[in-house]
């Protein structure tokens, strides 16, 4: 880490001449367990982790945003005005969405050098937009002494990601890279914003990010679809259930009352959702009492739920499941995201990395036709300052 930092502000000292005089950090976040059961209702179990974005800055006094970042060719300087608008498609919307976000609060922004470095795959479903947009709001709120408190930070970066970017997304990214705690998982009510931080040493394992380098094409449009599919079978059960979401019912509820739904496909639909906030809760307690086995296990379950009931998986998180399921150091593994793609995540005994990048590659490169990126992460932090 001293080395990289050491790197970002020759670069930064490259392109404005002067040296940074604050470099902060984000993580990426992956979601351990608790998939799809935010918009019905259910908690989900993300946490922050060791992968993220860097952020050199300083002040200038030529009242101008410069944008600059080492992942991406596009740059930008724009004057300060009153407000900004969306520009295409460039990475710098993210920082200018929130710098436009302060400015409408009628914050004292000034103008900004900034220098962004990321080491999370873009594309994979490790947040990495909710990573570049707290992380903004966080340093403008430390630059300029605003006194936000994290959890607006967390709200509004949101906020922008629905209103200035134009995606859809609901609050776990933004409040799992806000709040991340080394070594915990978060217990998190998407609706109330209520949580608690679990324990999460993982002792002899280690959690591996498996990125398929599969583009999540189908992400938004299964993601619409499966959200309708809840509502009708909450519309069916609801004819004798007293449940605002799915995720009010549980199992025994259910399996007495699956009757209502008359169509399979909506029937298999709740049931992924119900018994996946049981797992969650079940995952709570495992982790409560140190037992990561039991962990694993309810994530390989959770898993199969996601491909046989939600149908939101596909050959590529299926085949690095499958692979890690055989896996004599492996104690579990799953989809981690929207699914249709992305990344899945595995708990690898800590001295047997190694071989297992080895061997997951190879067998994923012949089943698949082209190798999945695989990265080792701790669990970390959320949003902070970096010492220089």
């Amino acid at each position: 880490m001293p080395d990289f930092r050491d790197s970002l502000v020759a670069e930064f000292e490259k392109i404005f001449r002067k040296r940074p005089d604050h470099v902060f950090f984000s993580p990426g976040r992956v979601n351990l367990i608790g998939e799809h059961i935010d918009y019905n209702g259910g908690k989900v179990m993300p946490c922050a982790i060791s992968l993220g974005t860097y952020l050199a800055v300083s002040k200038n006094t030529e009242k101008m945003f410069r944008f600059h970042c080492l992942n991406f060719p596009e740059t930008a300087g724009l004057h300060l005005q009153n407000s900004y608008s969306k520009s295409g498609k460039a990475w710098f919307n993210y920082p200018l969405g929130i710098i436009n976000h302060f400015l409408k609060q009628g914050y004292p922004i000034s103008g900004l050098d900034l220098l962004f470095y990321g080491d999370l795959p873009i594309g994979a479903g490790l947040s990495s937009s909710a990573s570049i947009e707290v992380l903004t709001a966080f340093a403008l709120n430390e630059l300029f002494q605003l006194n936000v408190p994290r959890i607006e930070i967390a709200v509004l970066s949101k906020k922008v990601e629905n209103e200035f970017i134009g995606v859809n997304c609901g609050i776990m990214d933004q409040f799992a890279v806000t709040f991340g705690q080394r070594d915990k998982a978060i217990l998190l009510n998407c609706d109330s914003l209520q949580y608690e931080l679990l324990p999460f040493a993982t002792g002899d394992y280690v959690l591996a990010i498996i990125n398929t380098n599969k583009a999540r094409t189908l992400a938004d449009s299964k993601y619409n679809e499966r959200f309708a599919e809840c509502g009708a079978a909450l519309k069916a059960l609801k004819k004798e259930l007293a449940a605002n979401n799915l995720c009010d019912i549980d199992l025994e509820t259910f399996q007495s009352a699956r009757h209502l739904i008359k169509d399979e496909v909506l029937e298999k639909r709740a049931l992924h959702v119900i018994s996946e906030n049981s797992r969650v809760h079940e995952a709570a307690q495992a982790l409560t009492q140190s037992q990561l086995t039991k962990f694993g296990q309810l994530m390989h379950d959770s898993h199969q739920s996601l491909k046989d009931l939600y149908e939101v998986s596909g050959i590529e998180l299926d085949t690095i499941v499958e692979f890690c399921k055989d896996y004599e150091y492996c104690i579990g593994a799953r989809m981690t995201g929207a699914g249709f793609g992305g990344c899945a995540i595995a708990l690898i005994k800590n001295d047997k990395v190694d071989d297992f990048i080895n061997q997951v590659t190879v067998y994923y490169g012949r089943k698949i036709g082209y190798a999945p990126s695989v990265f080792v992460s701790n669990i970390g932090d959320g949003v902070k300052e970096v010492q220089l």
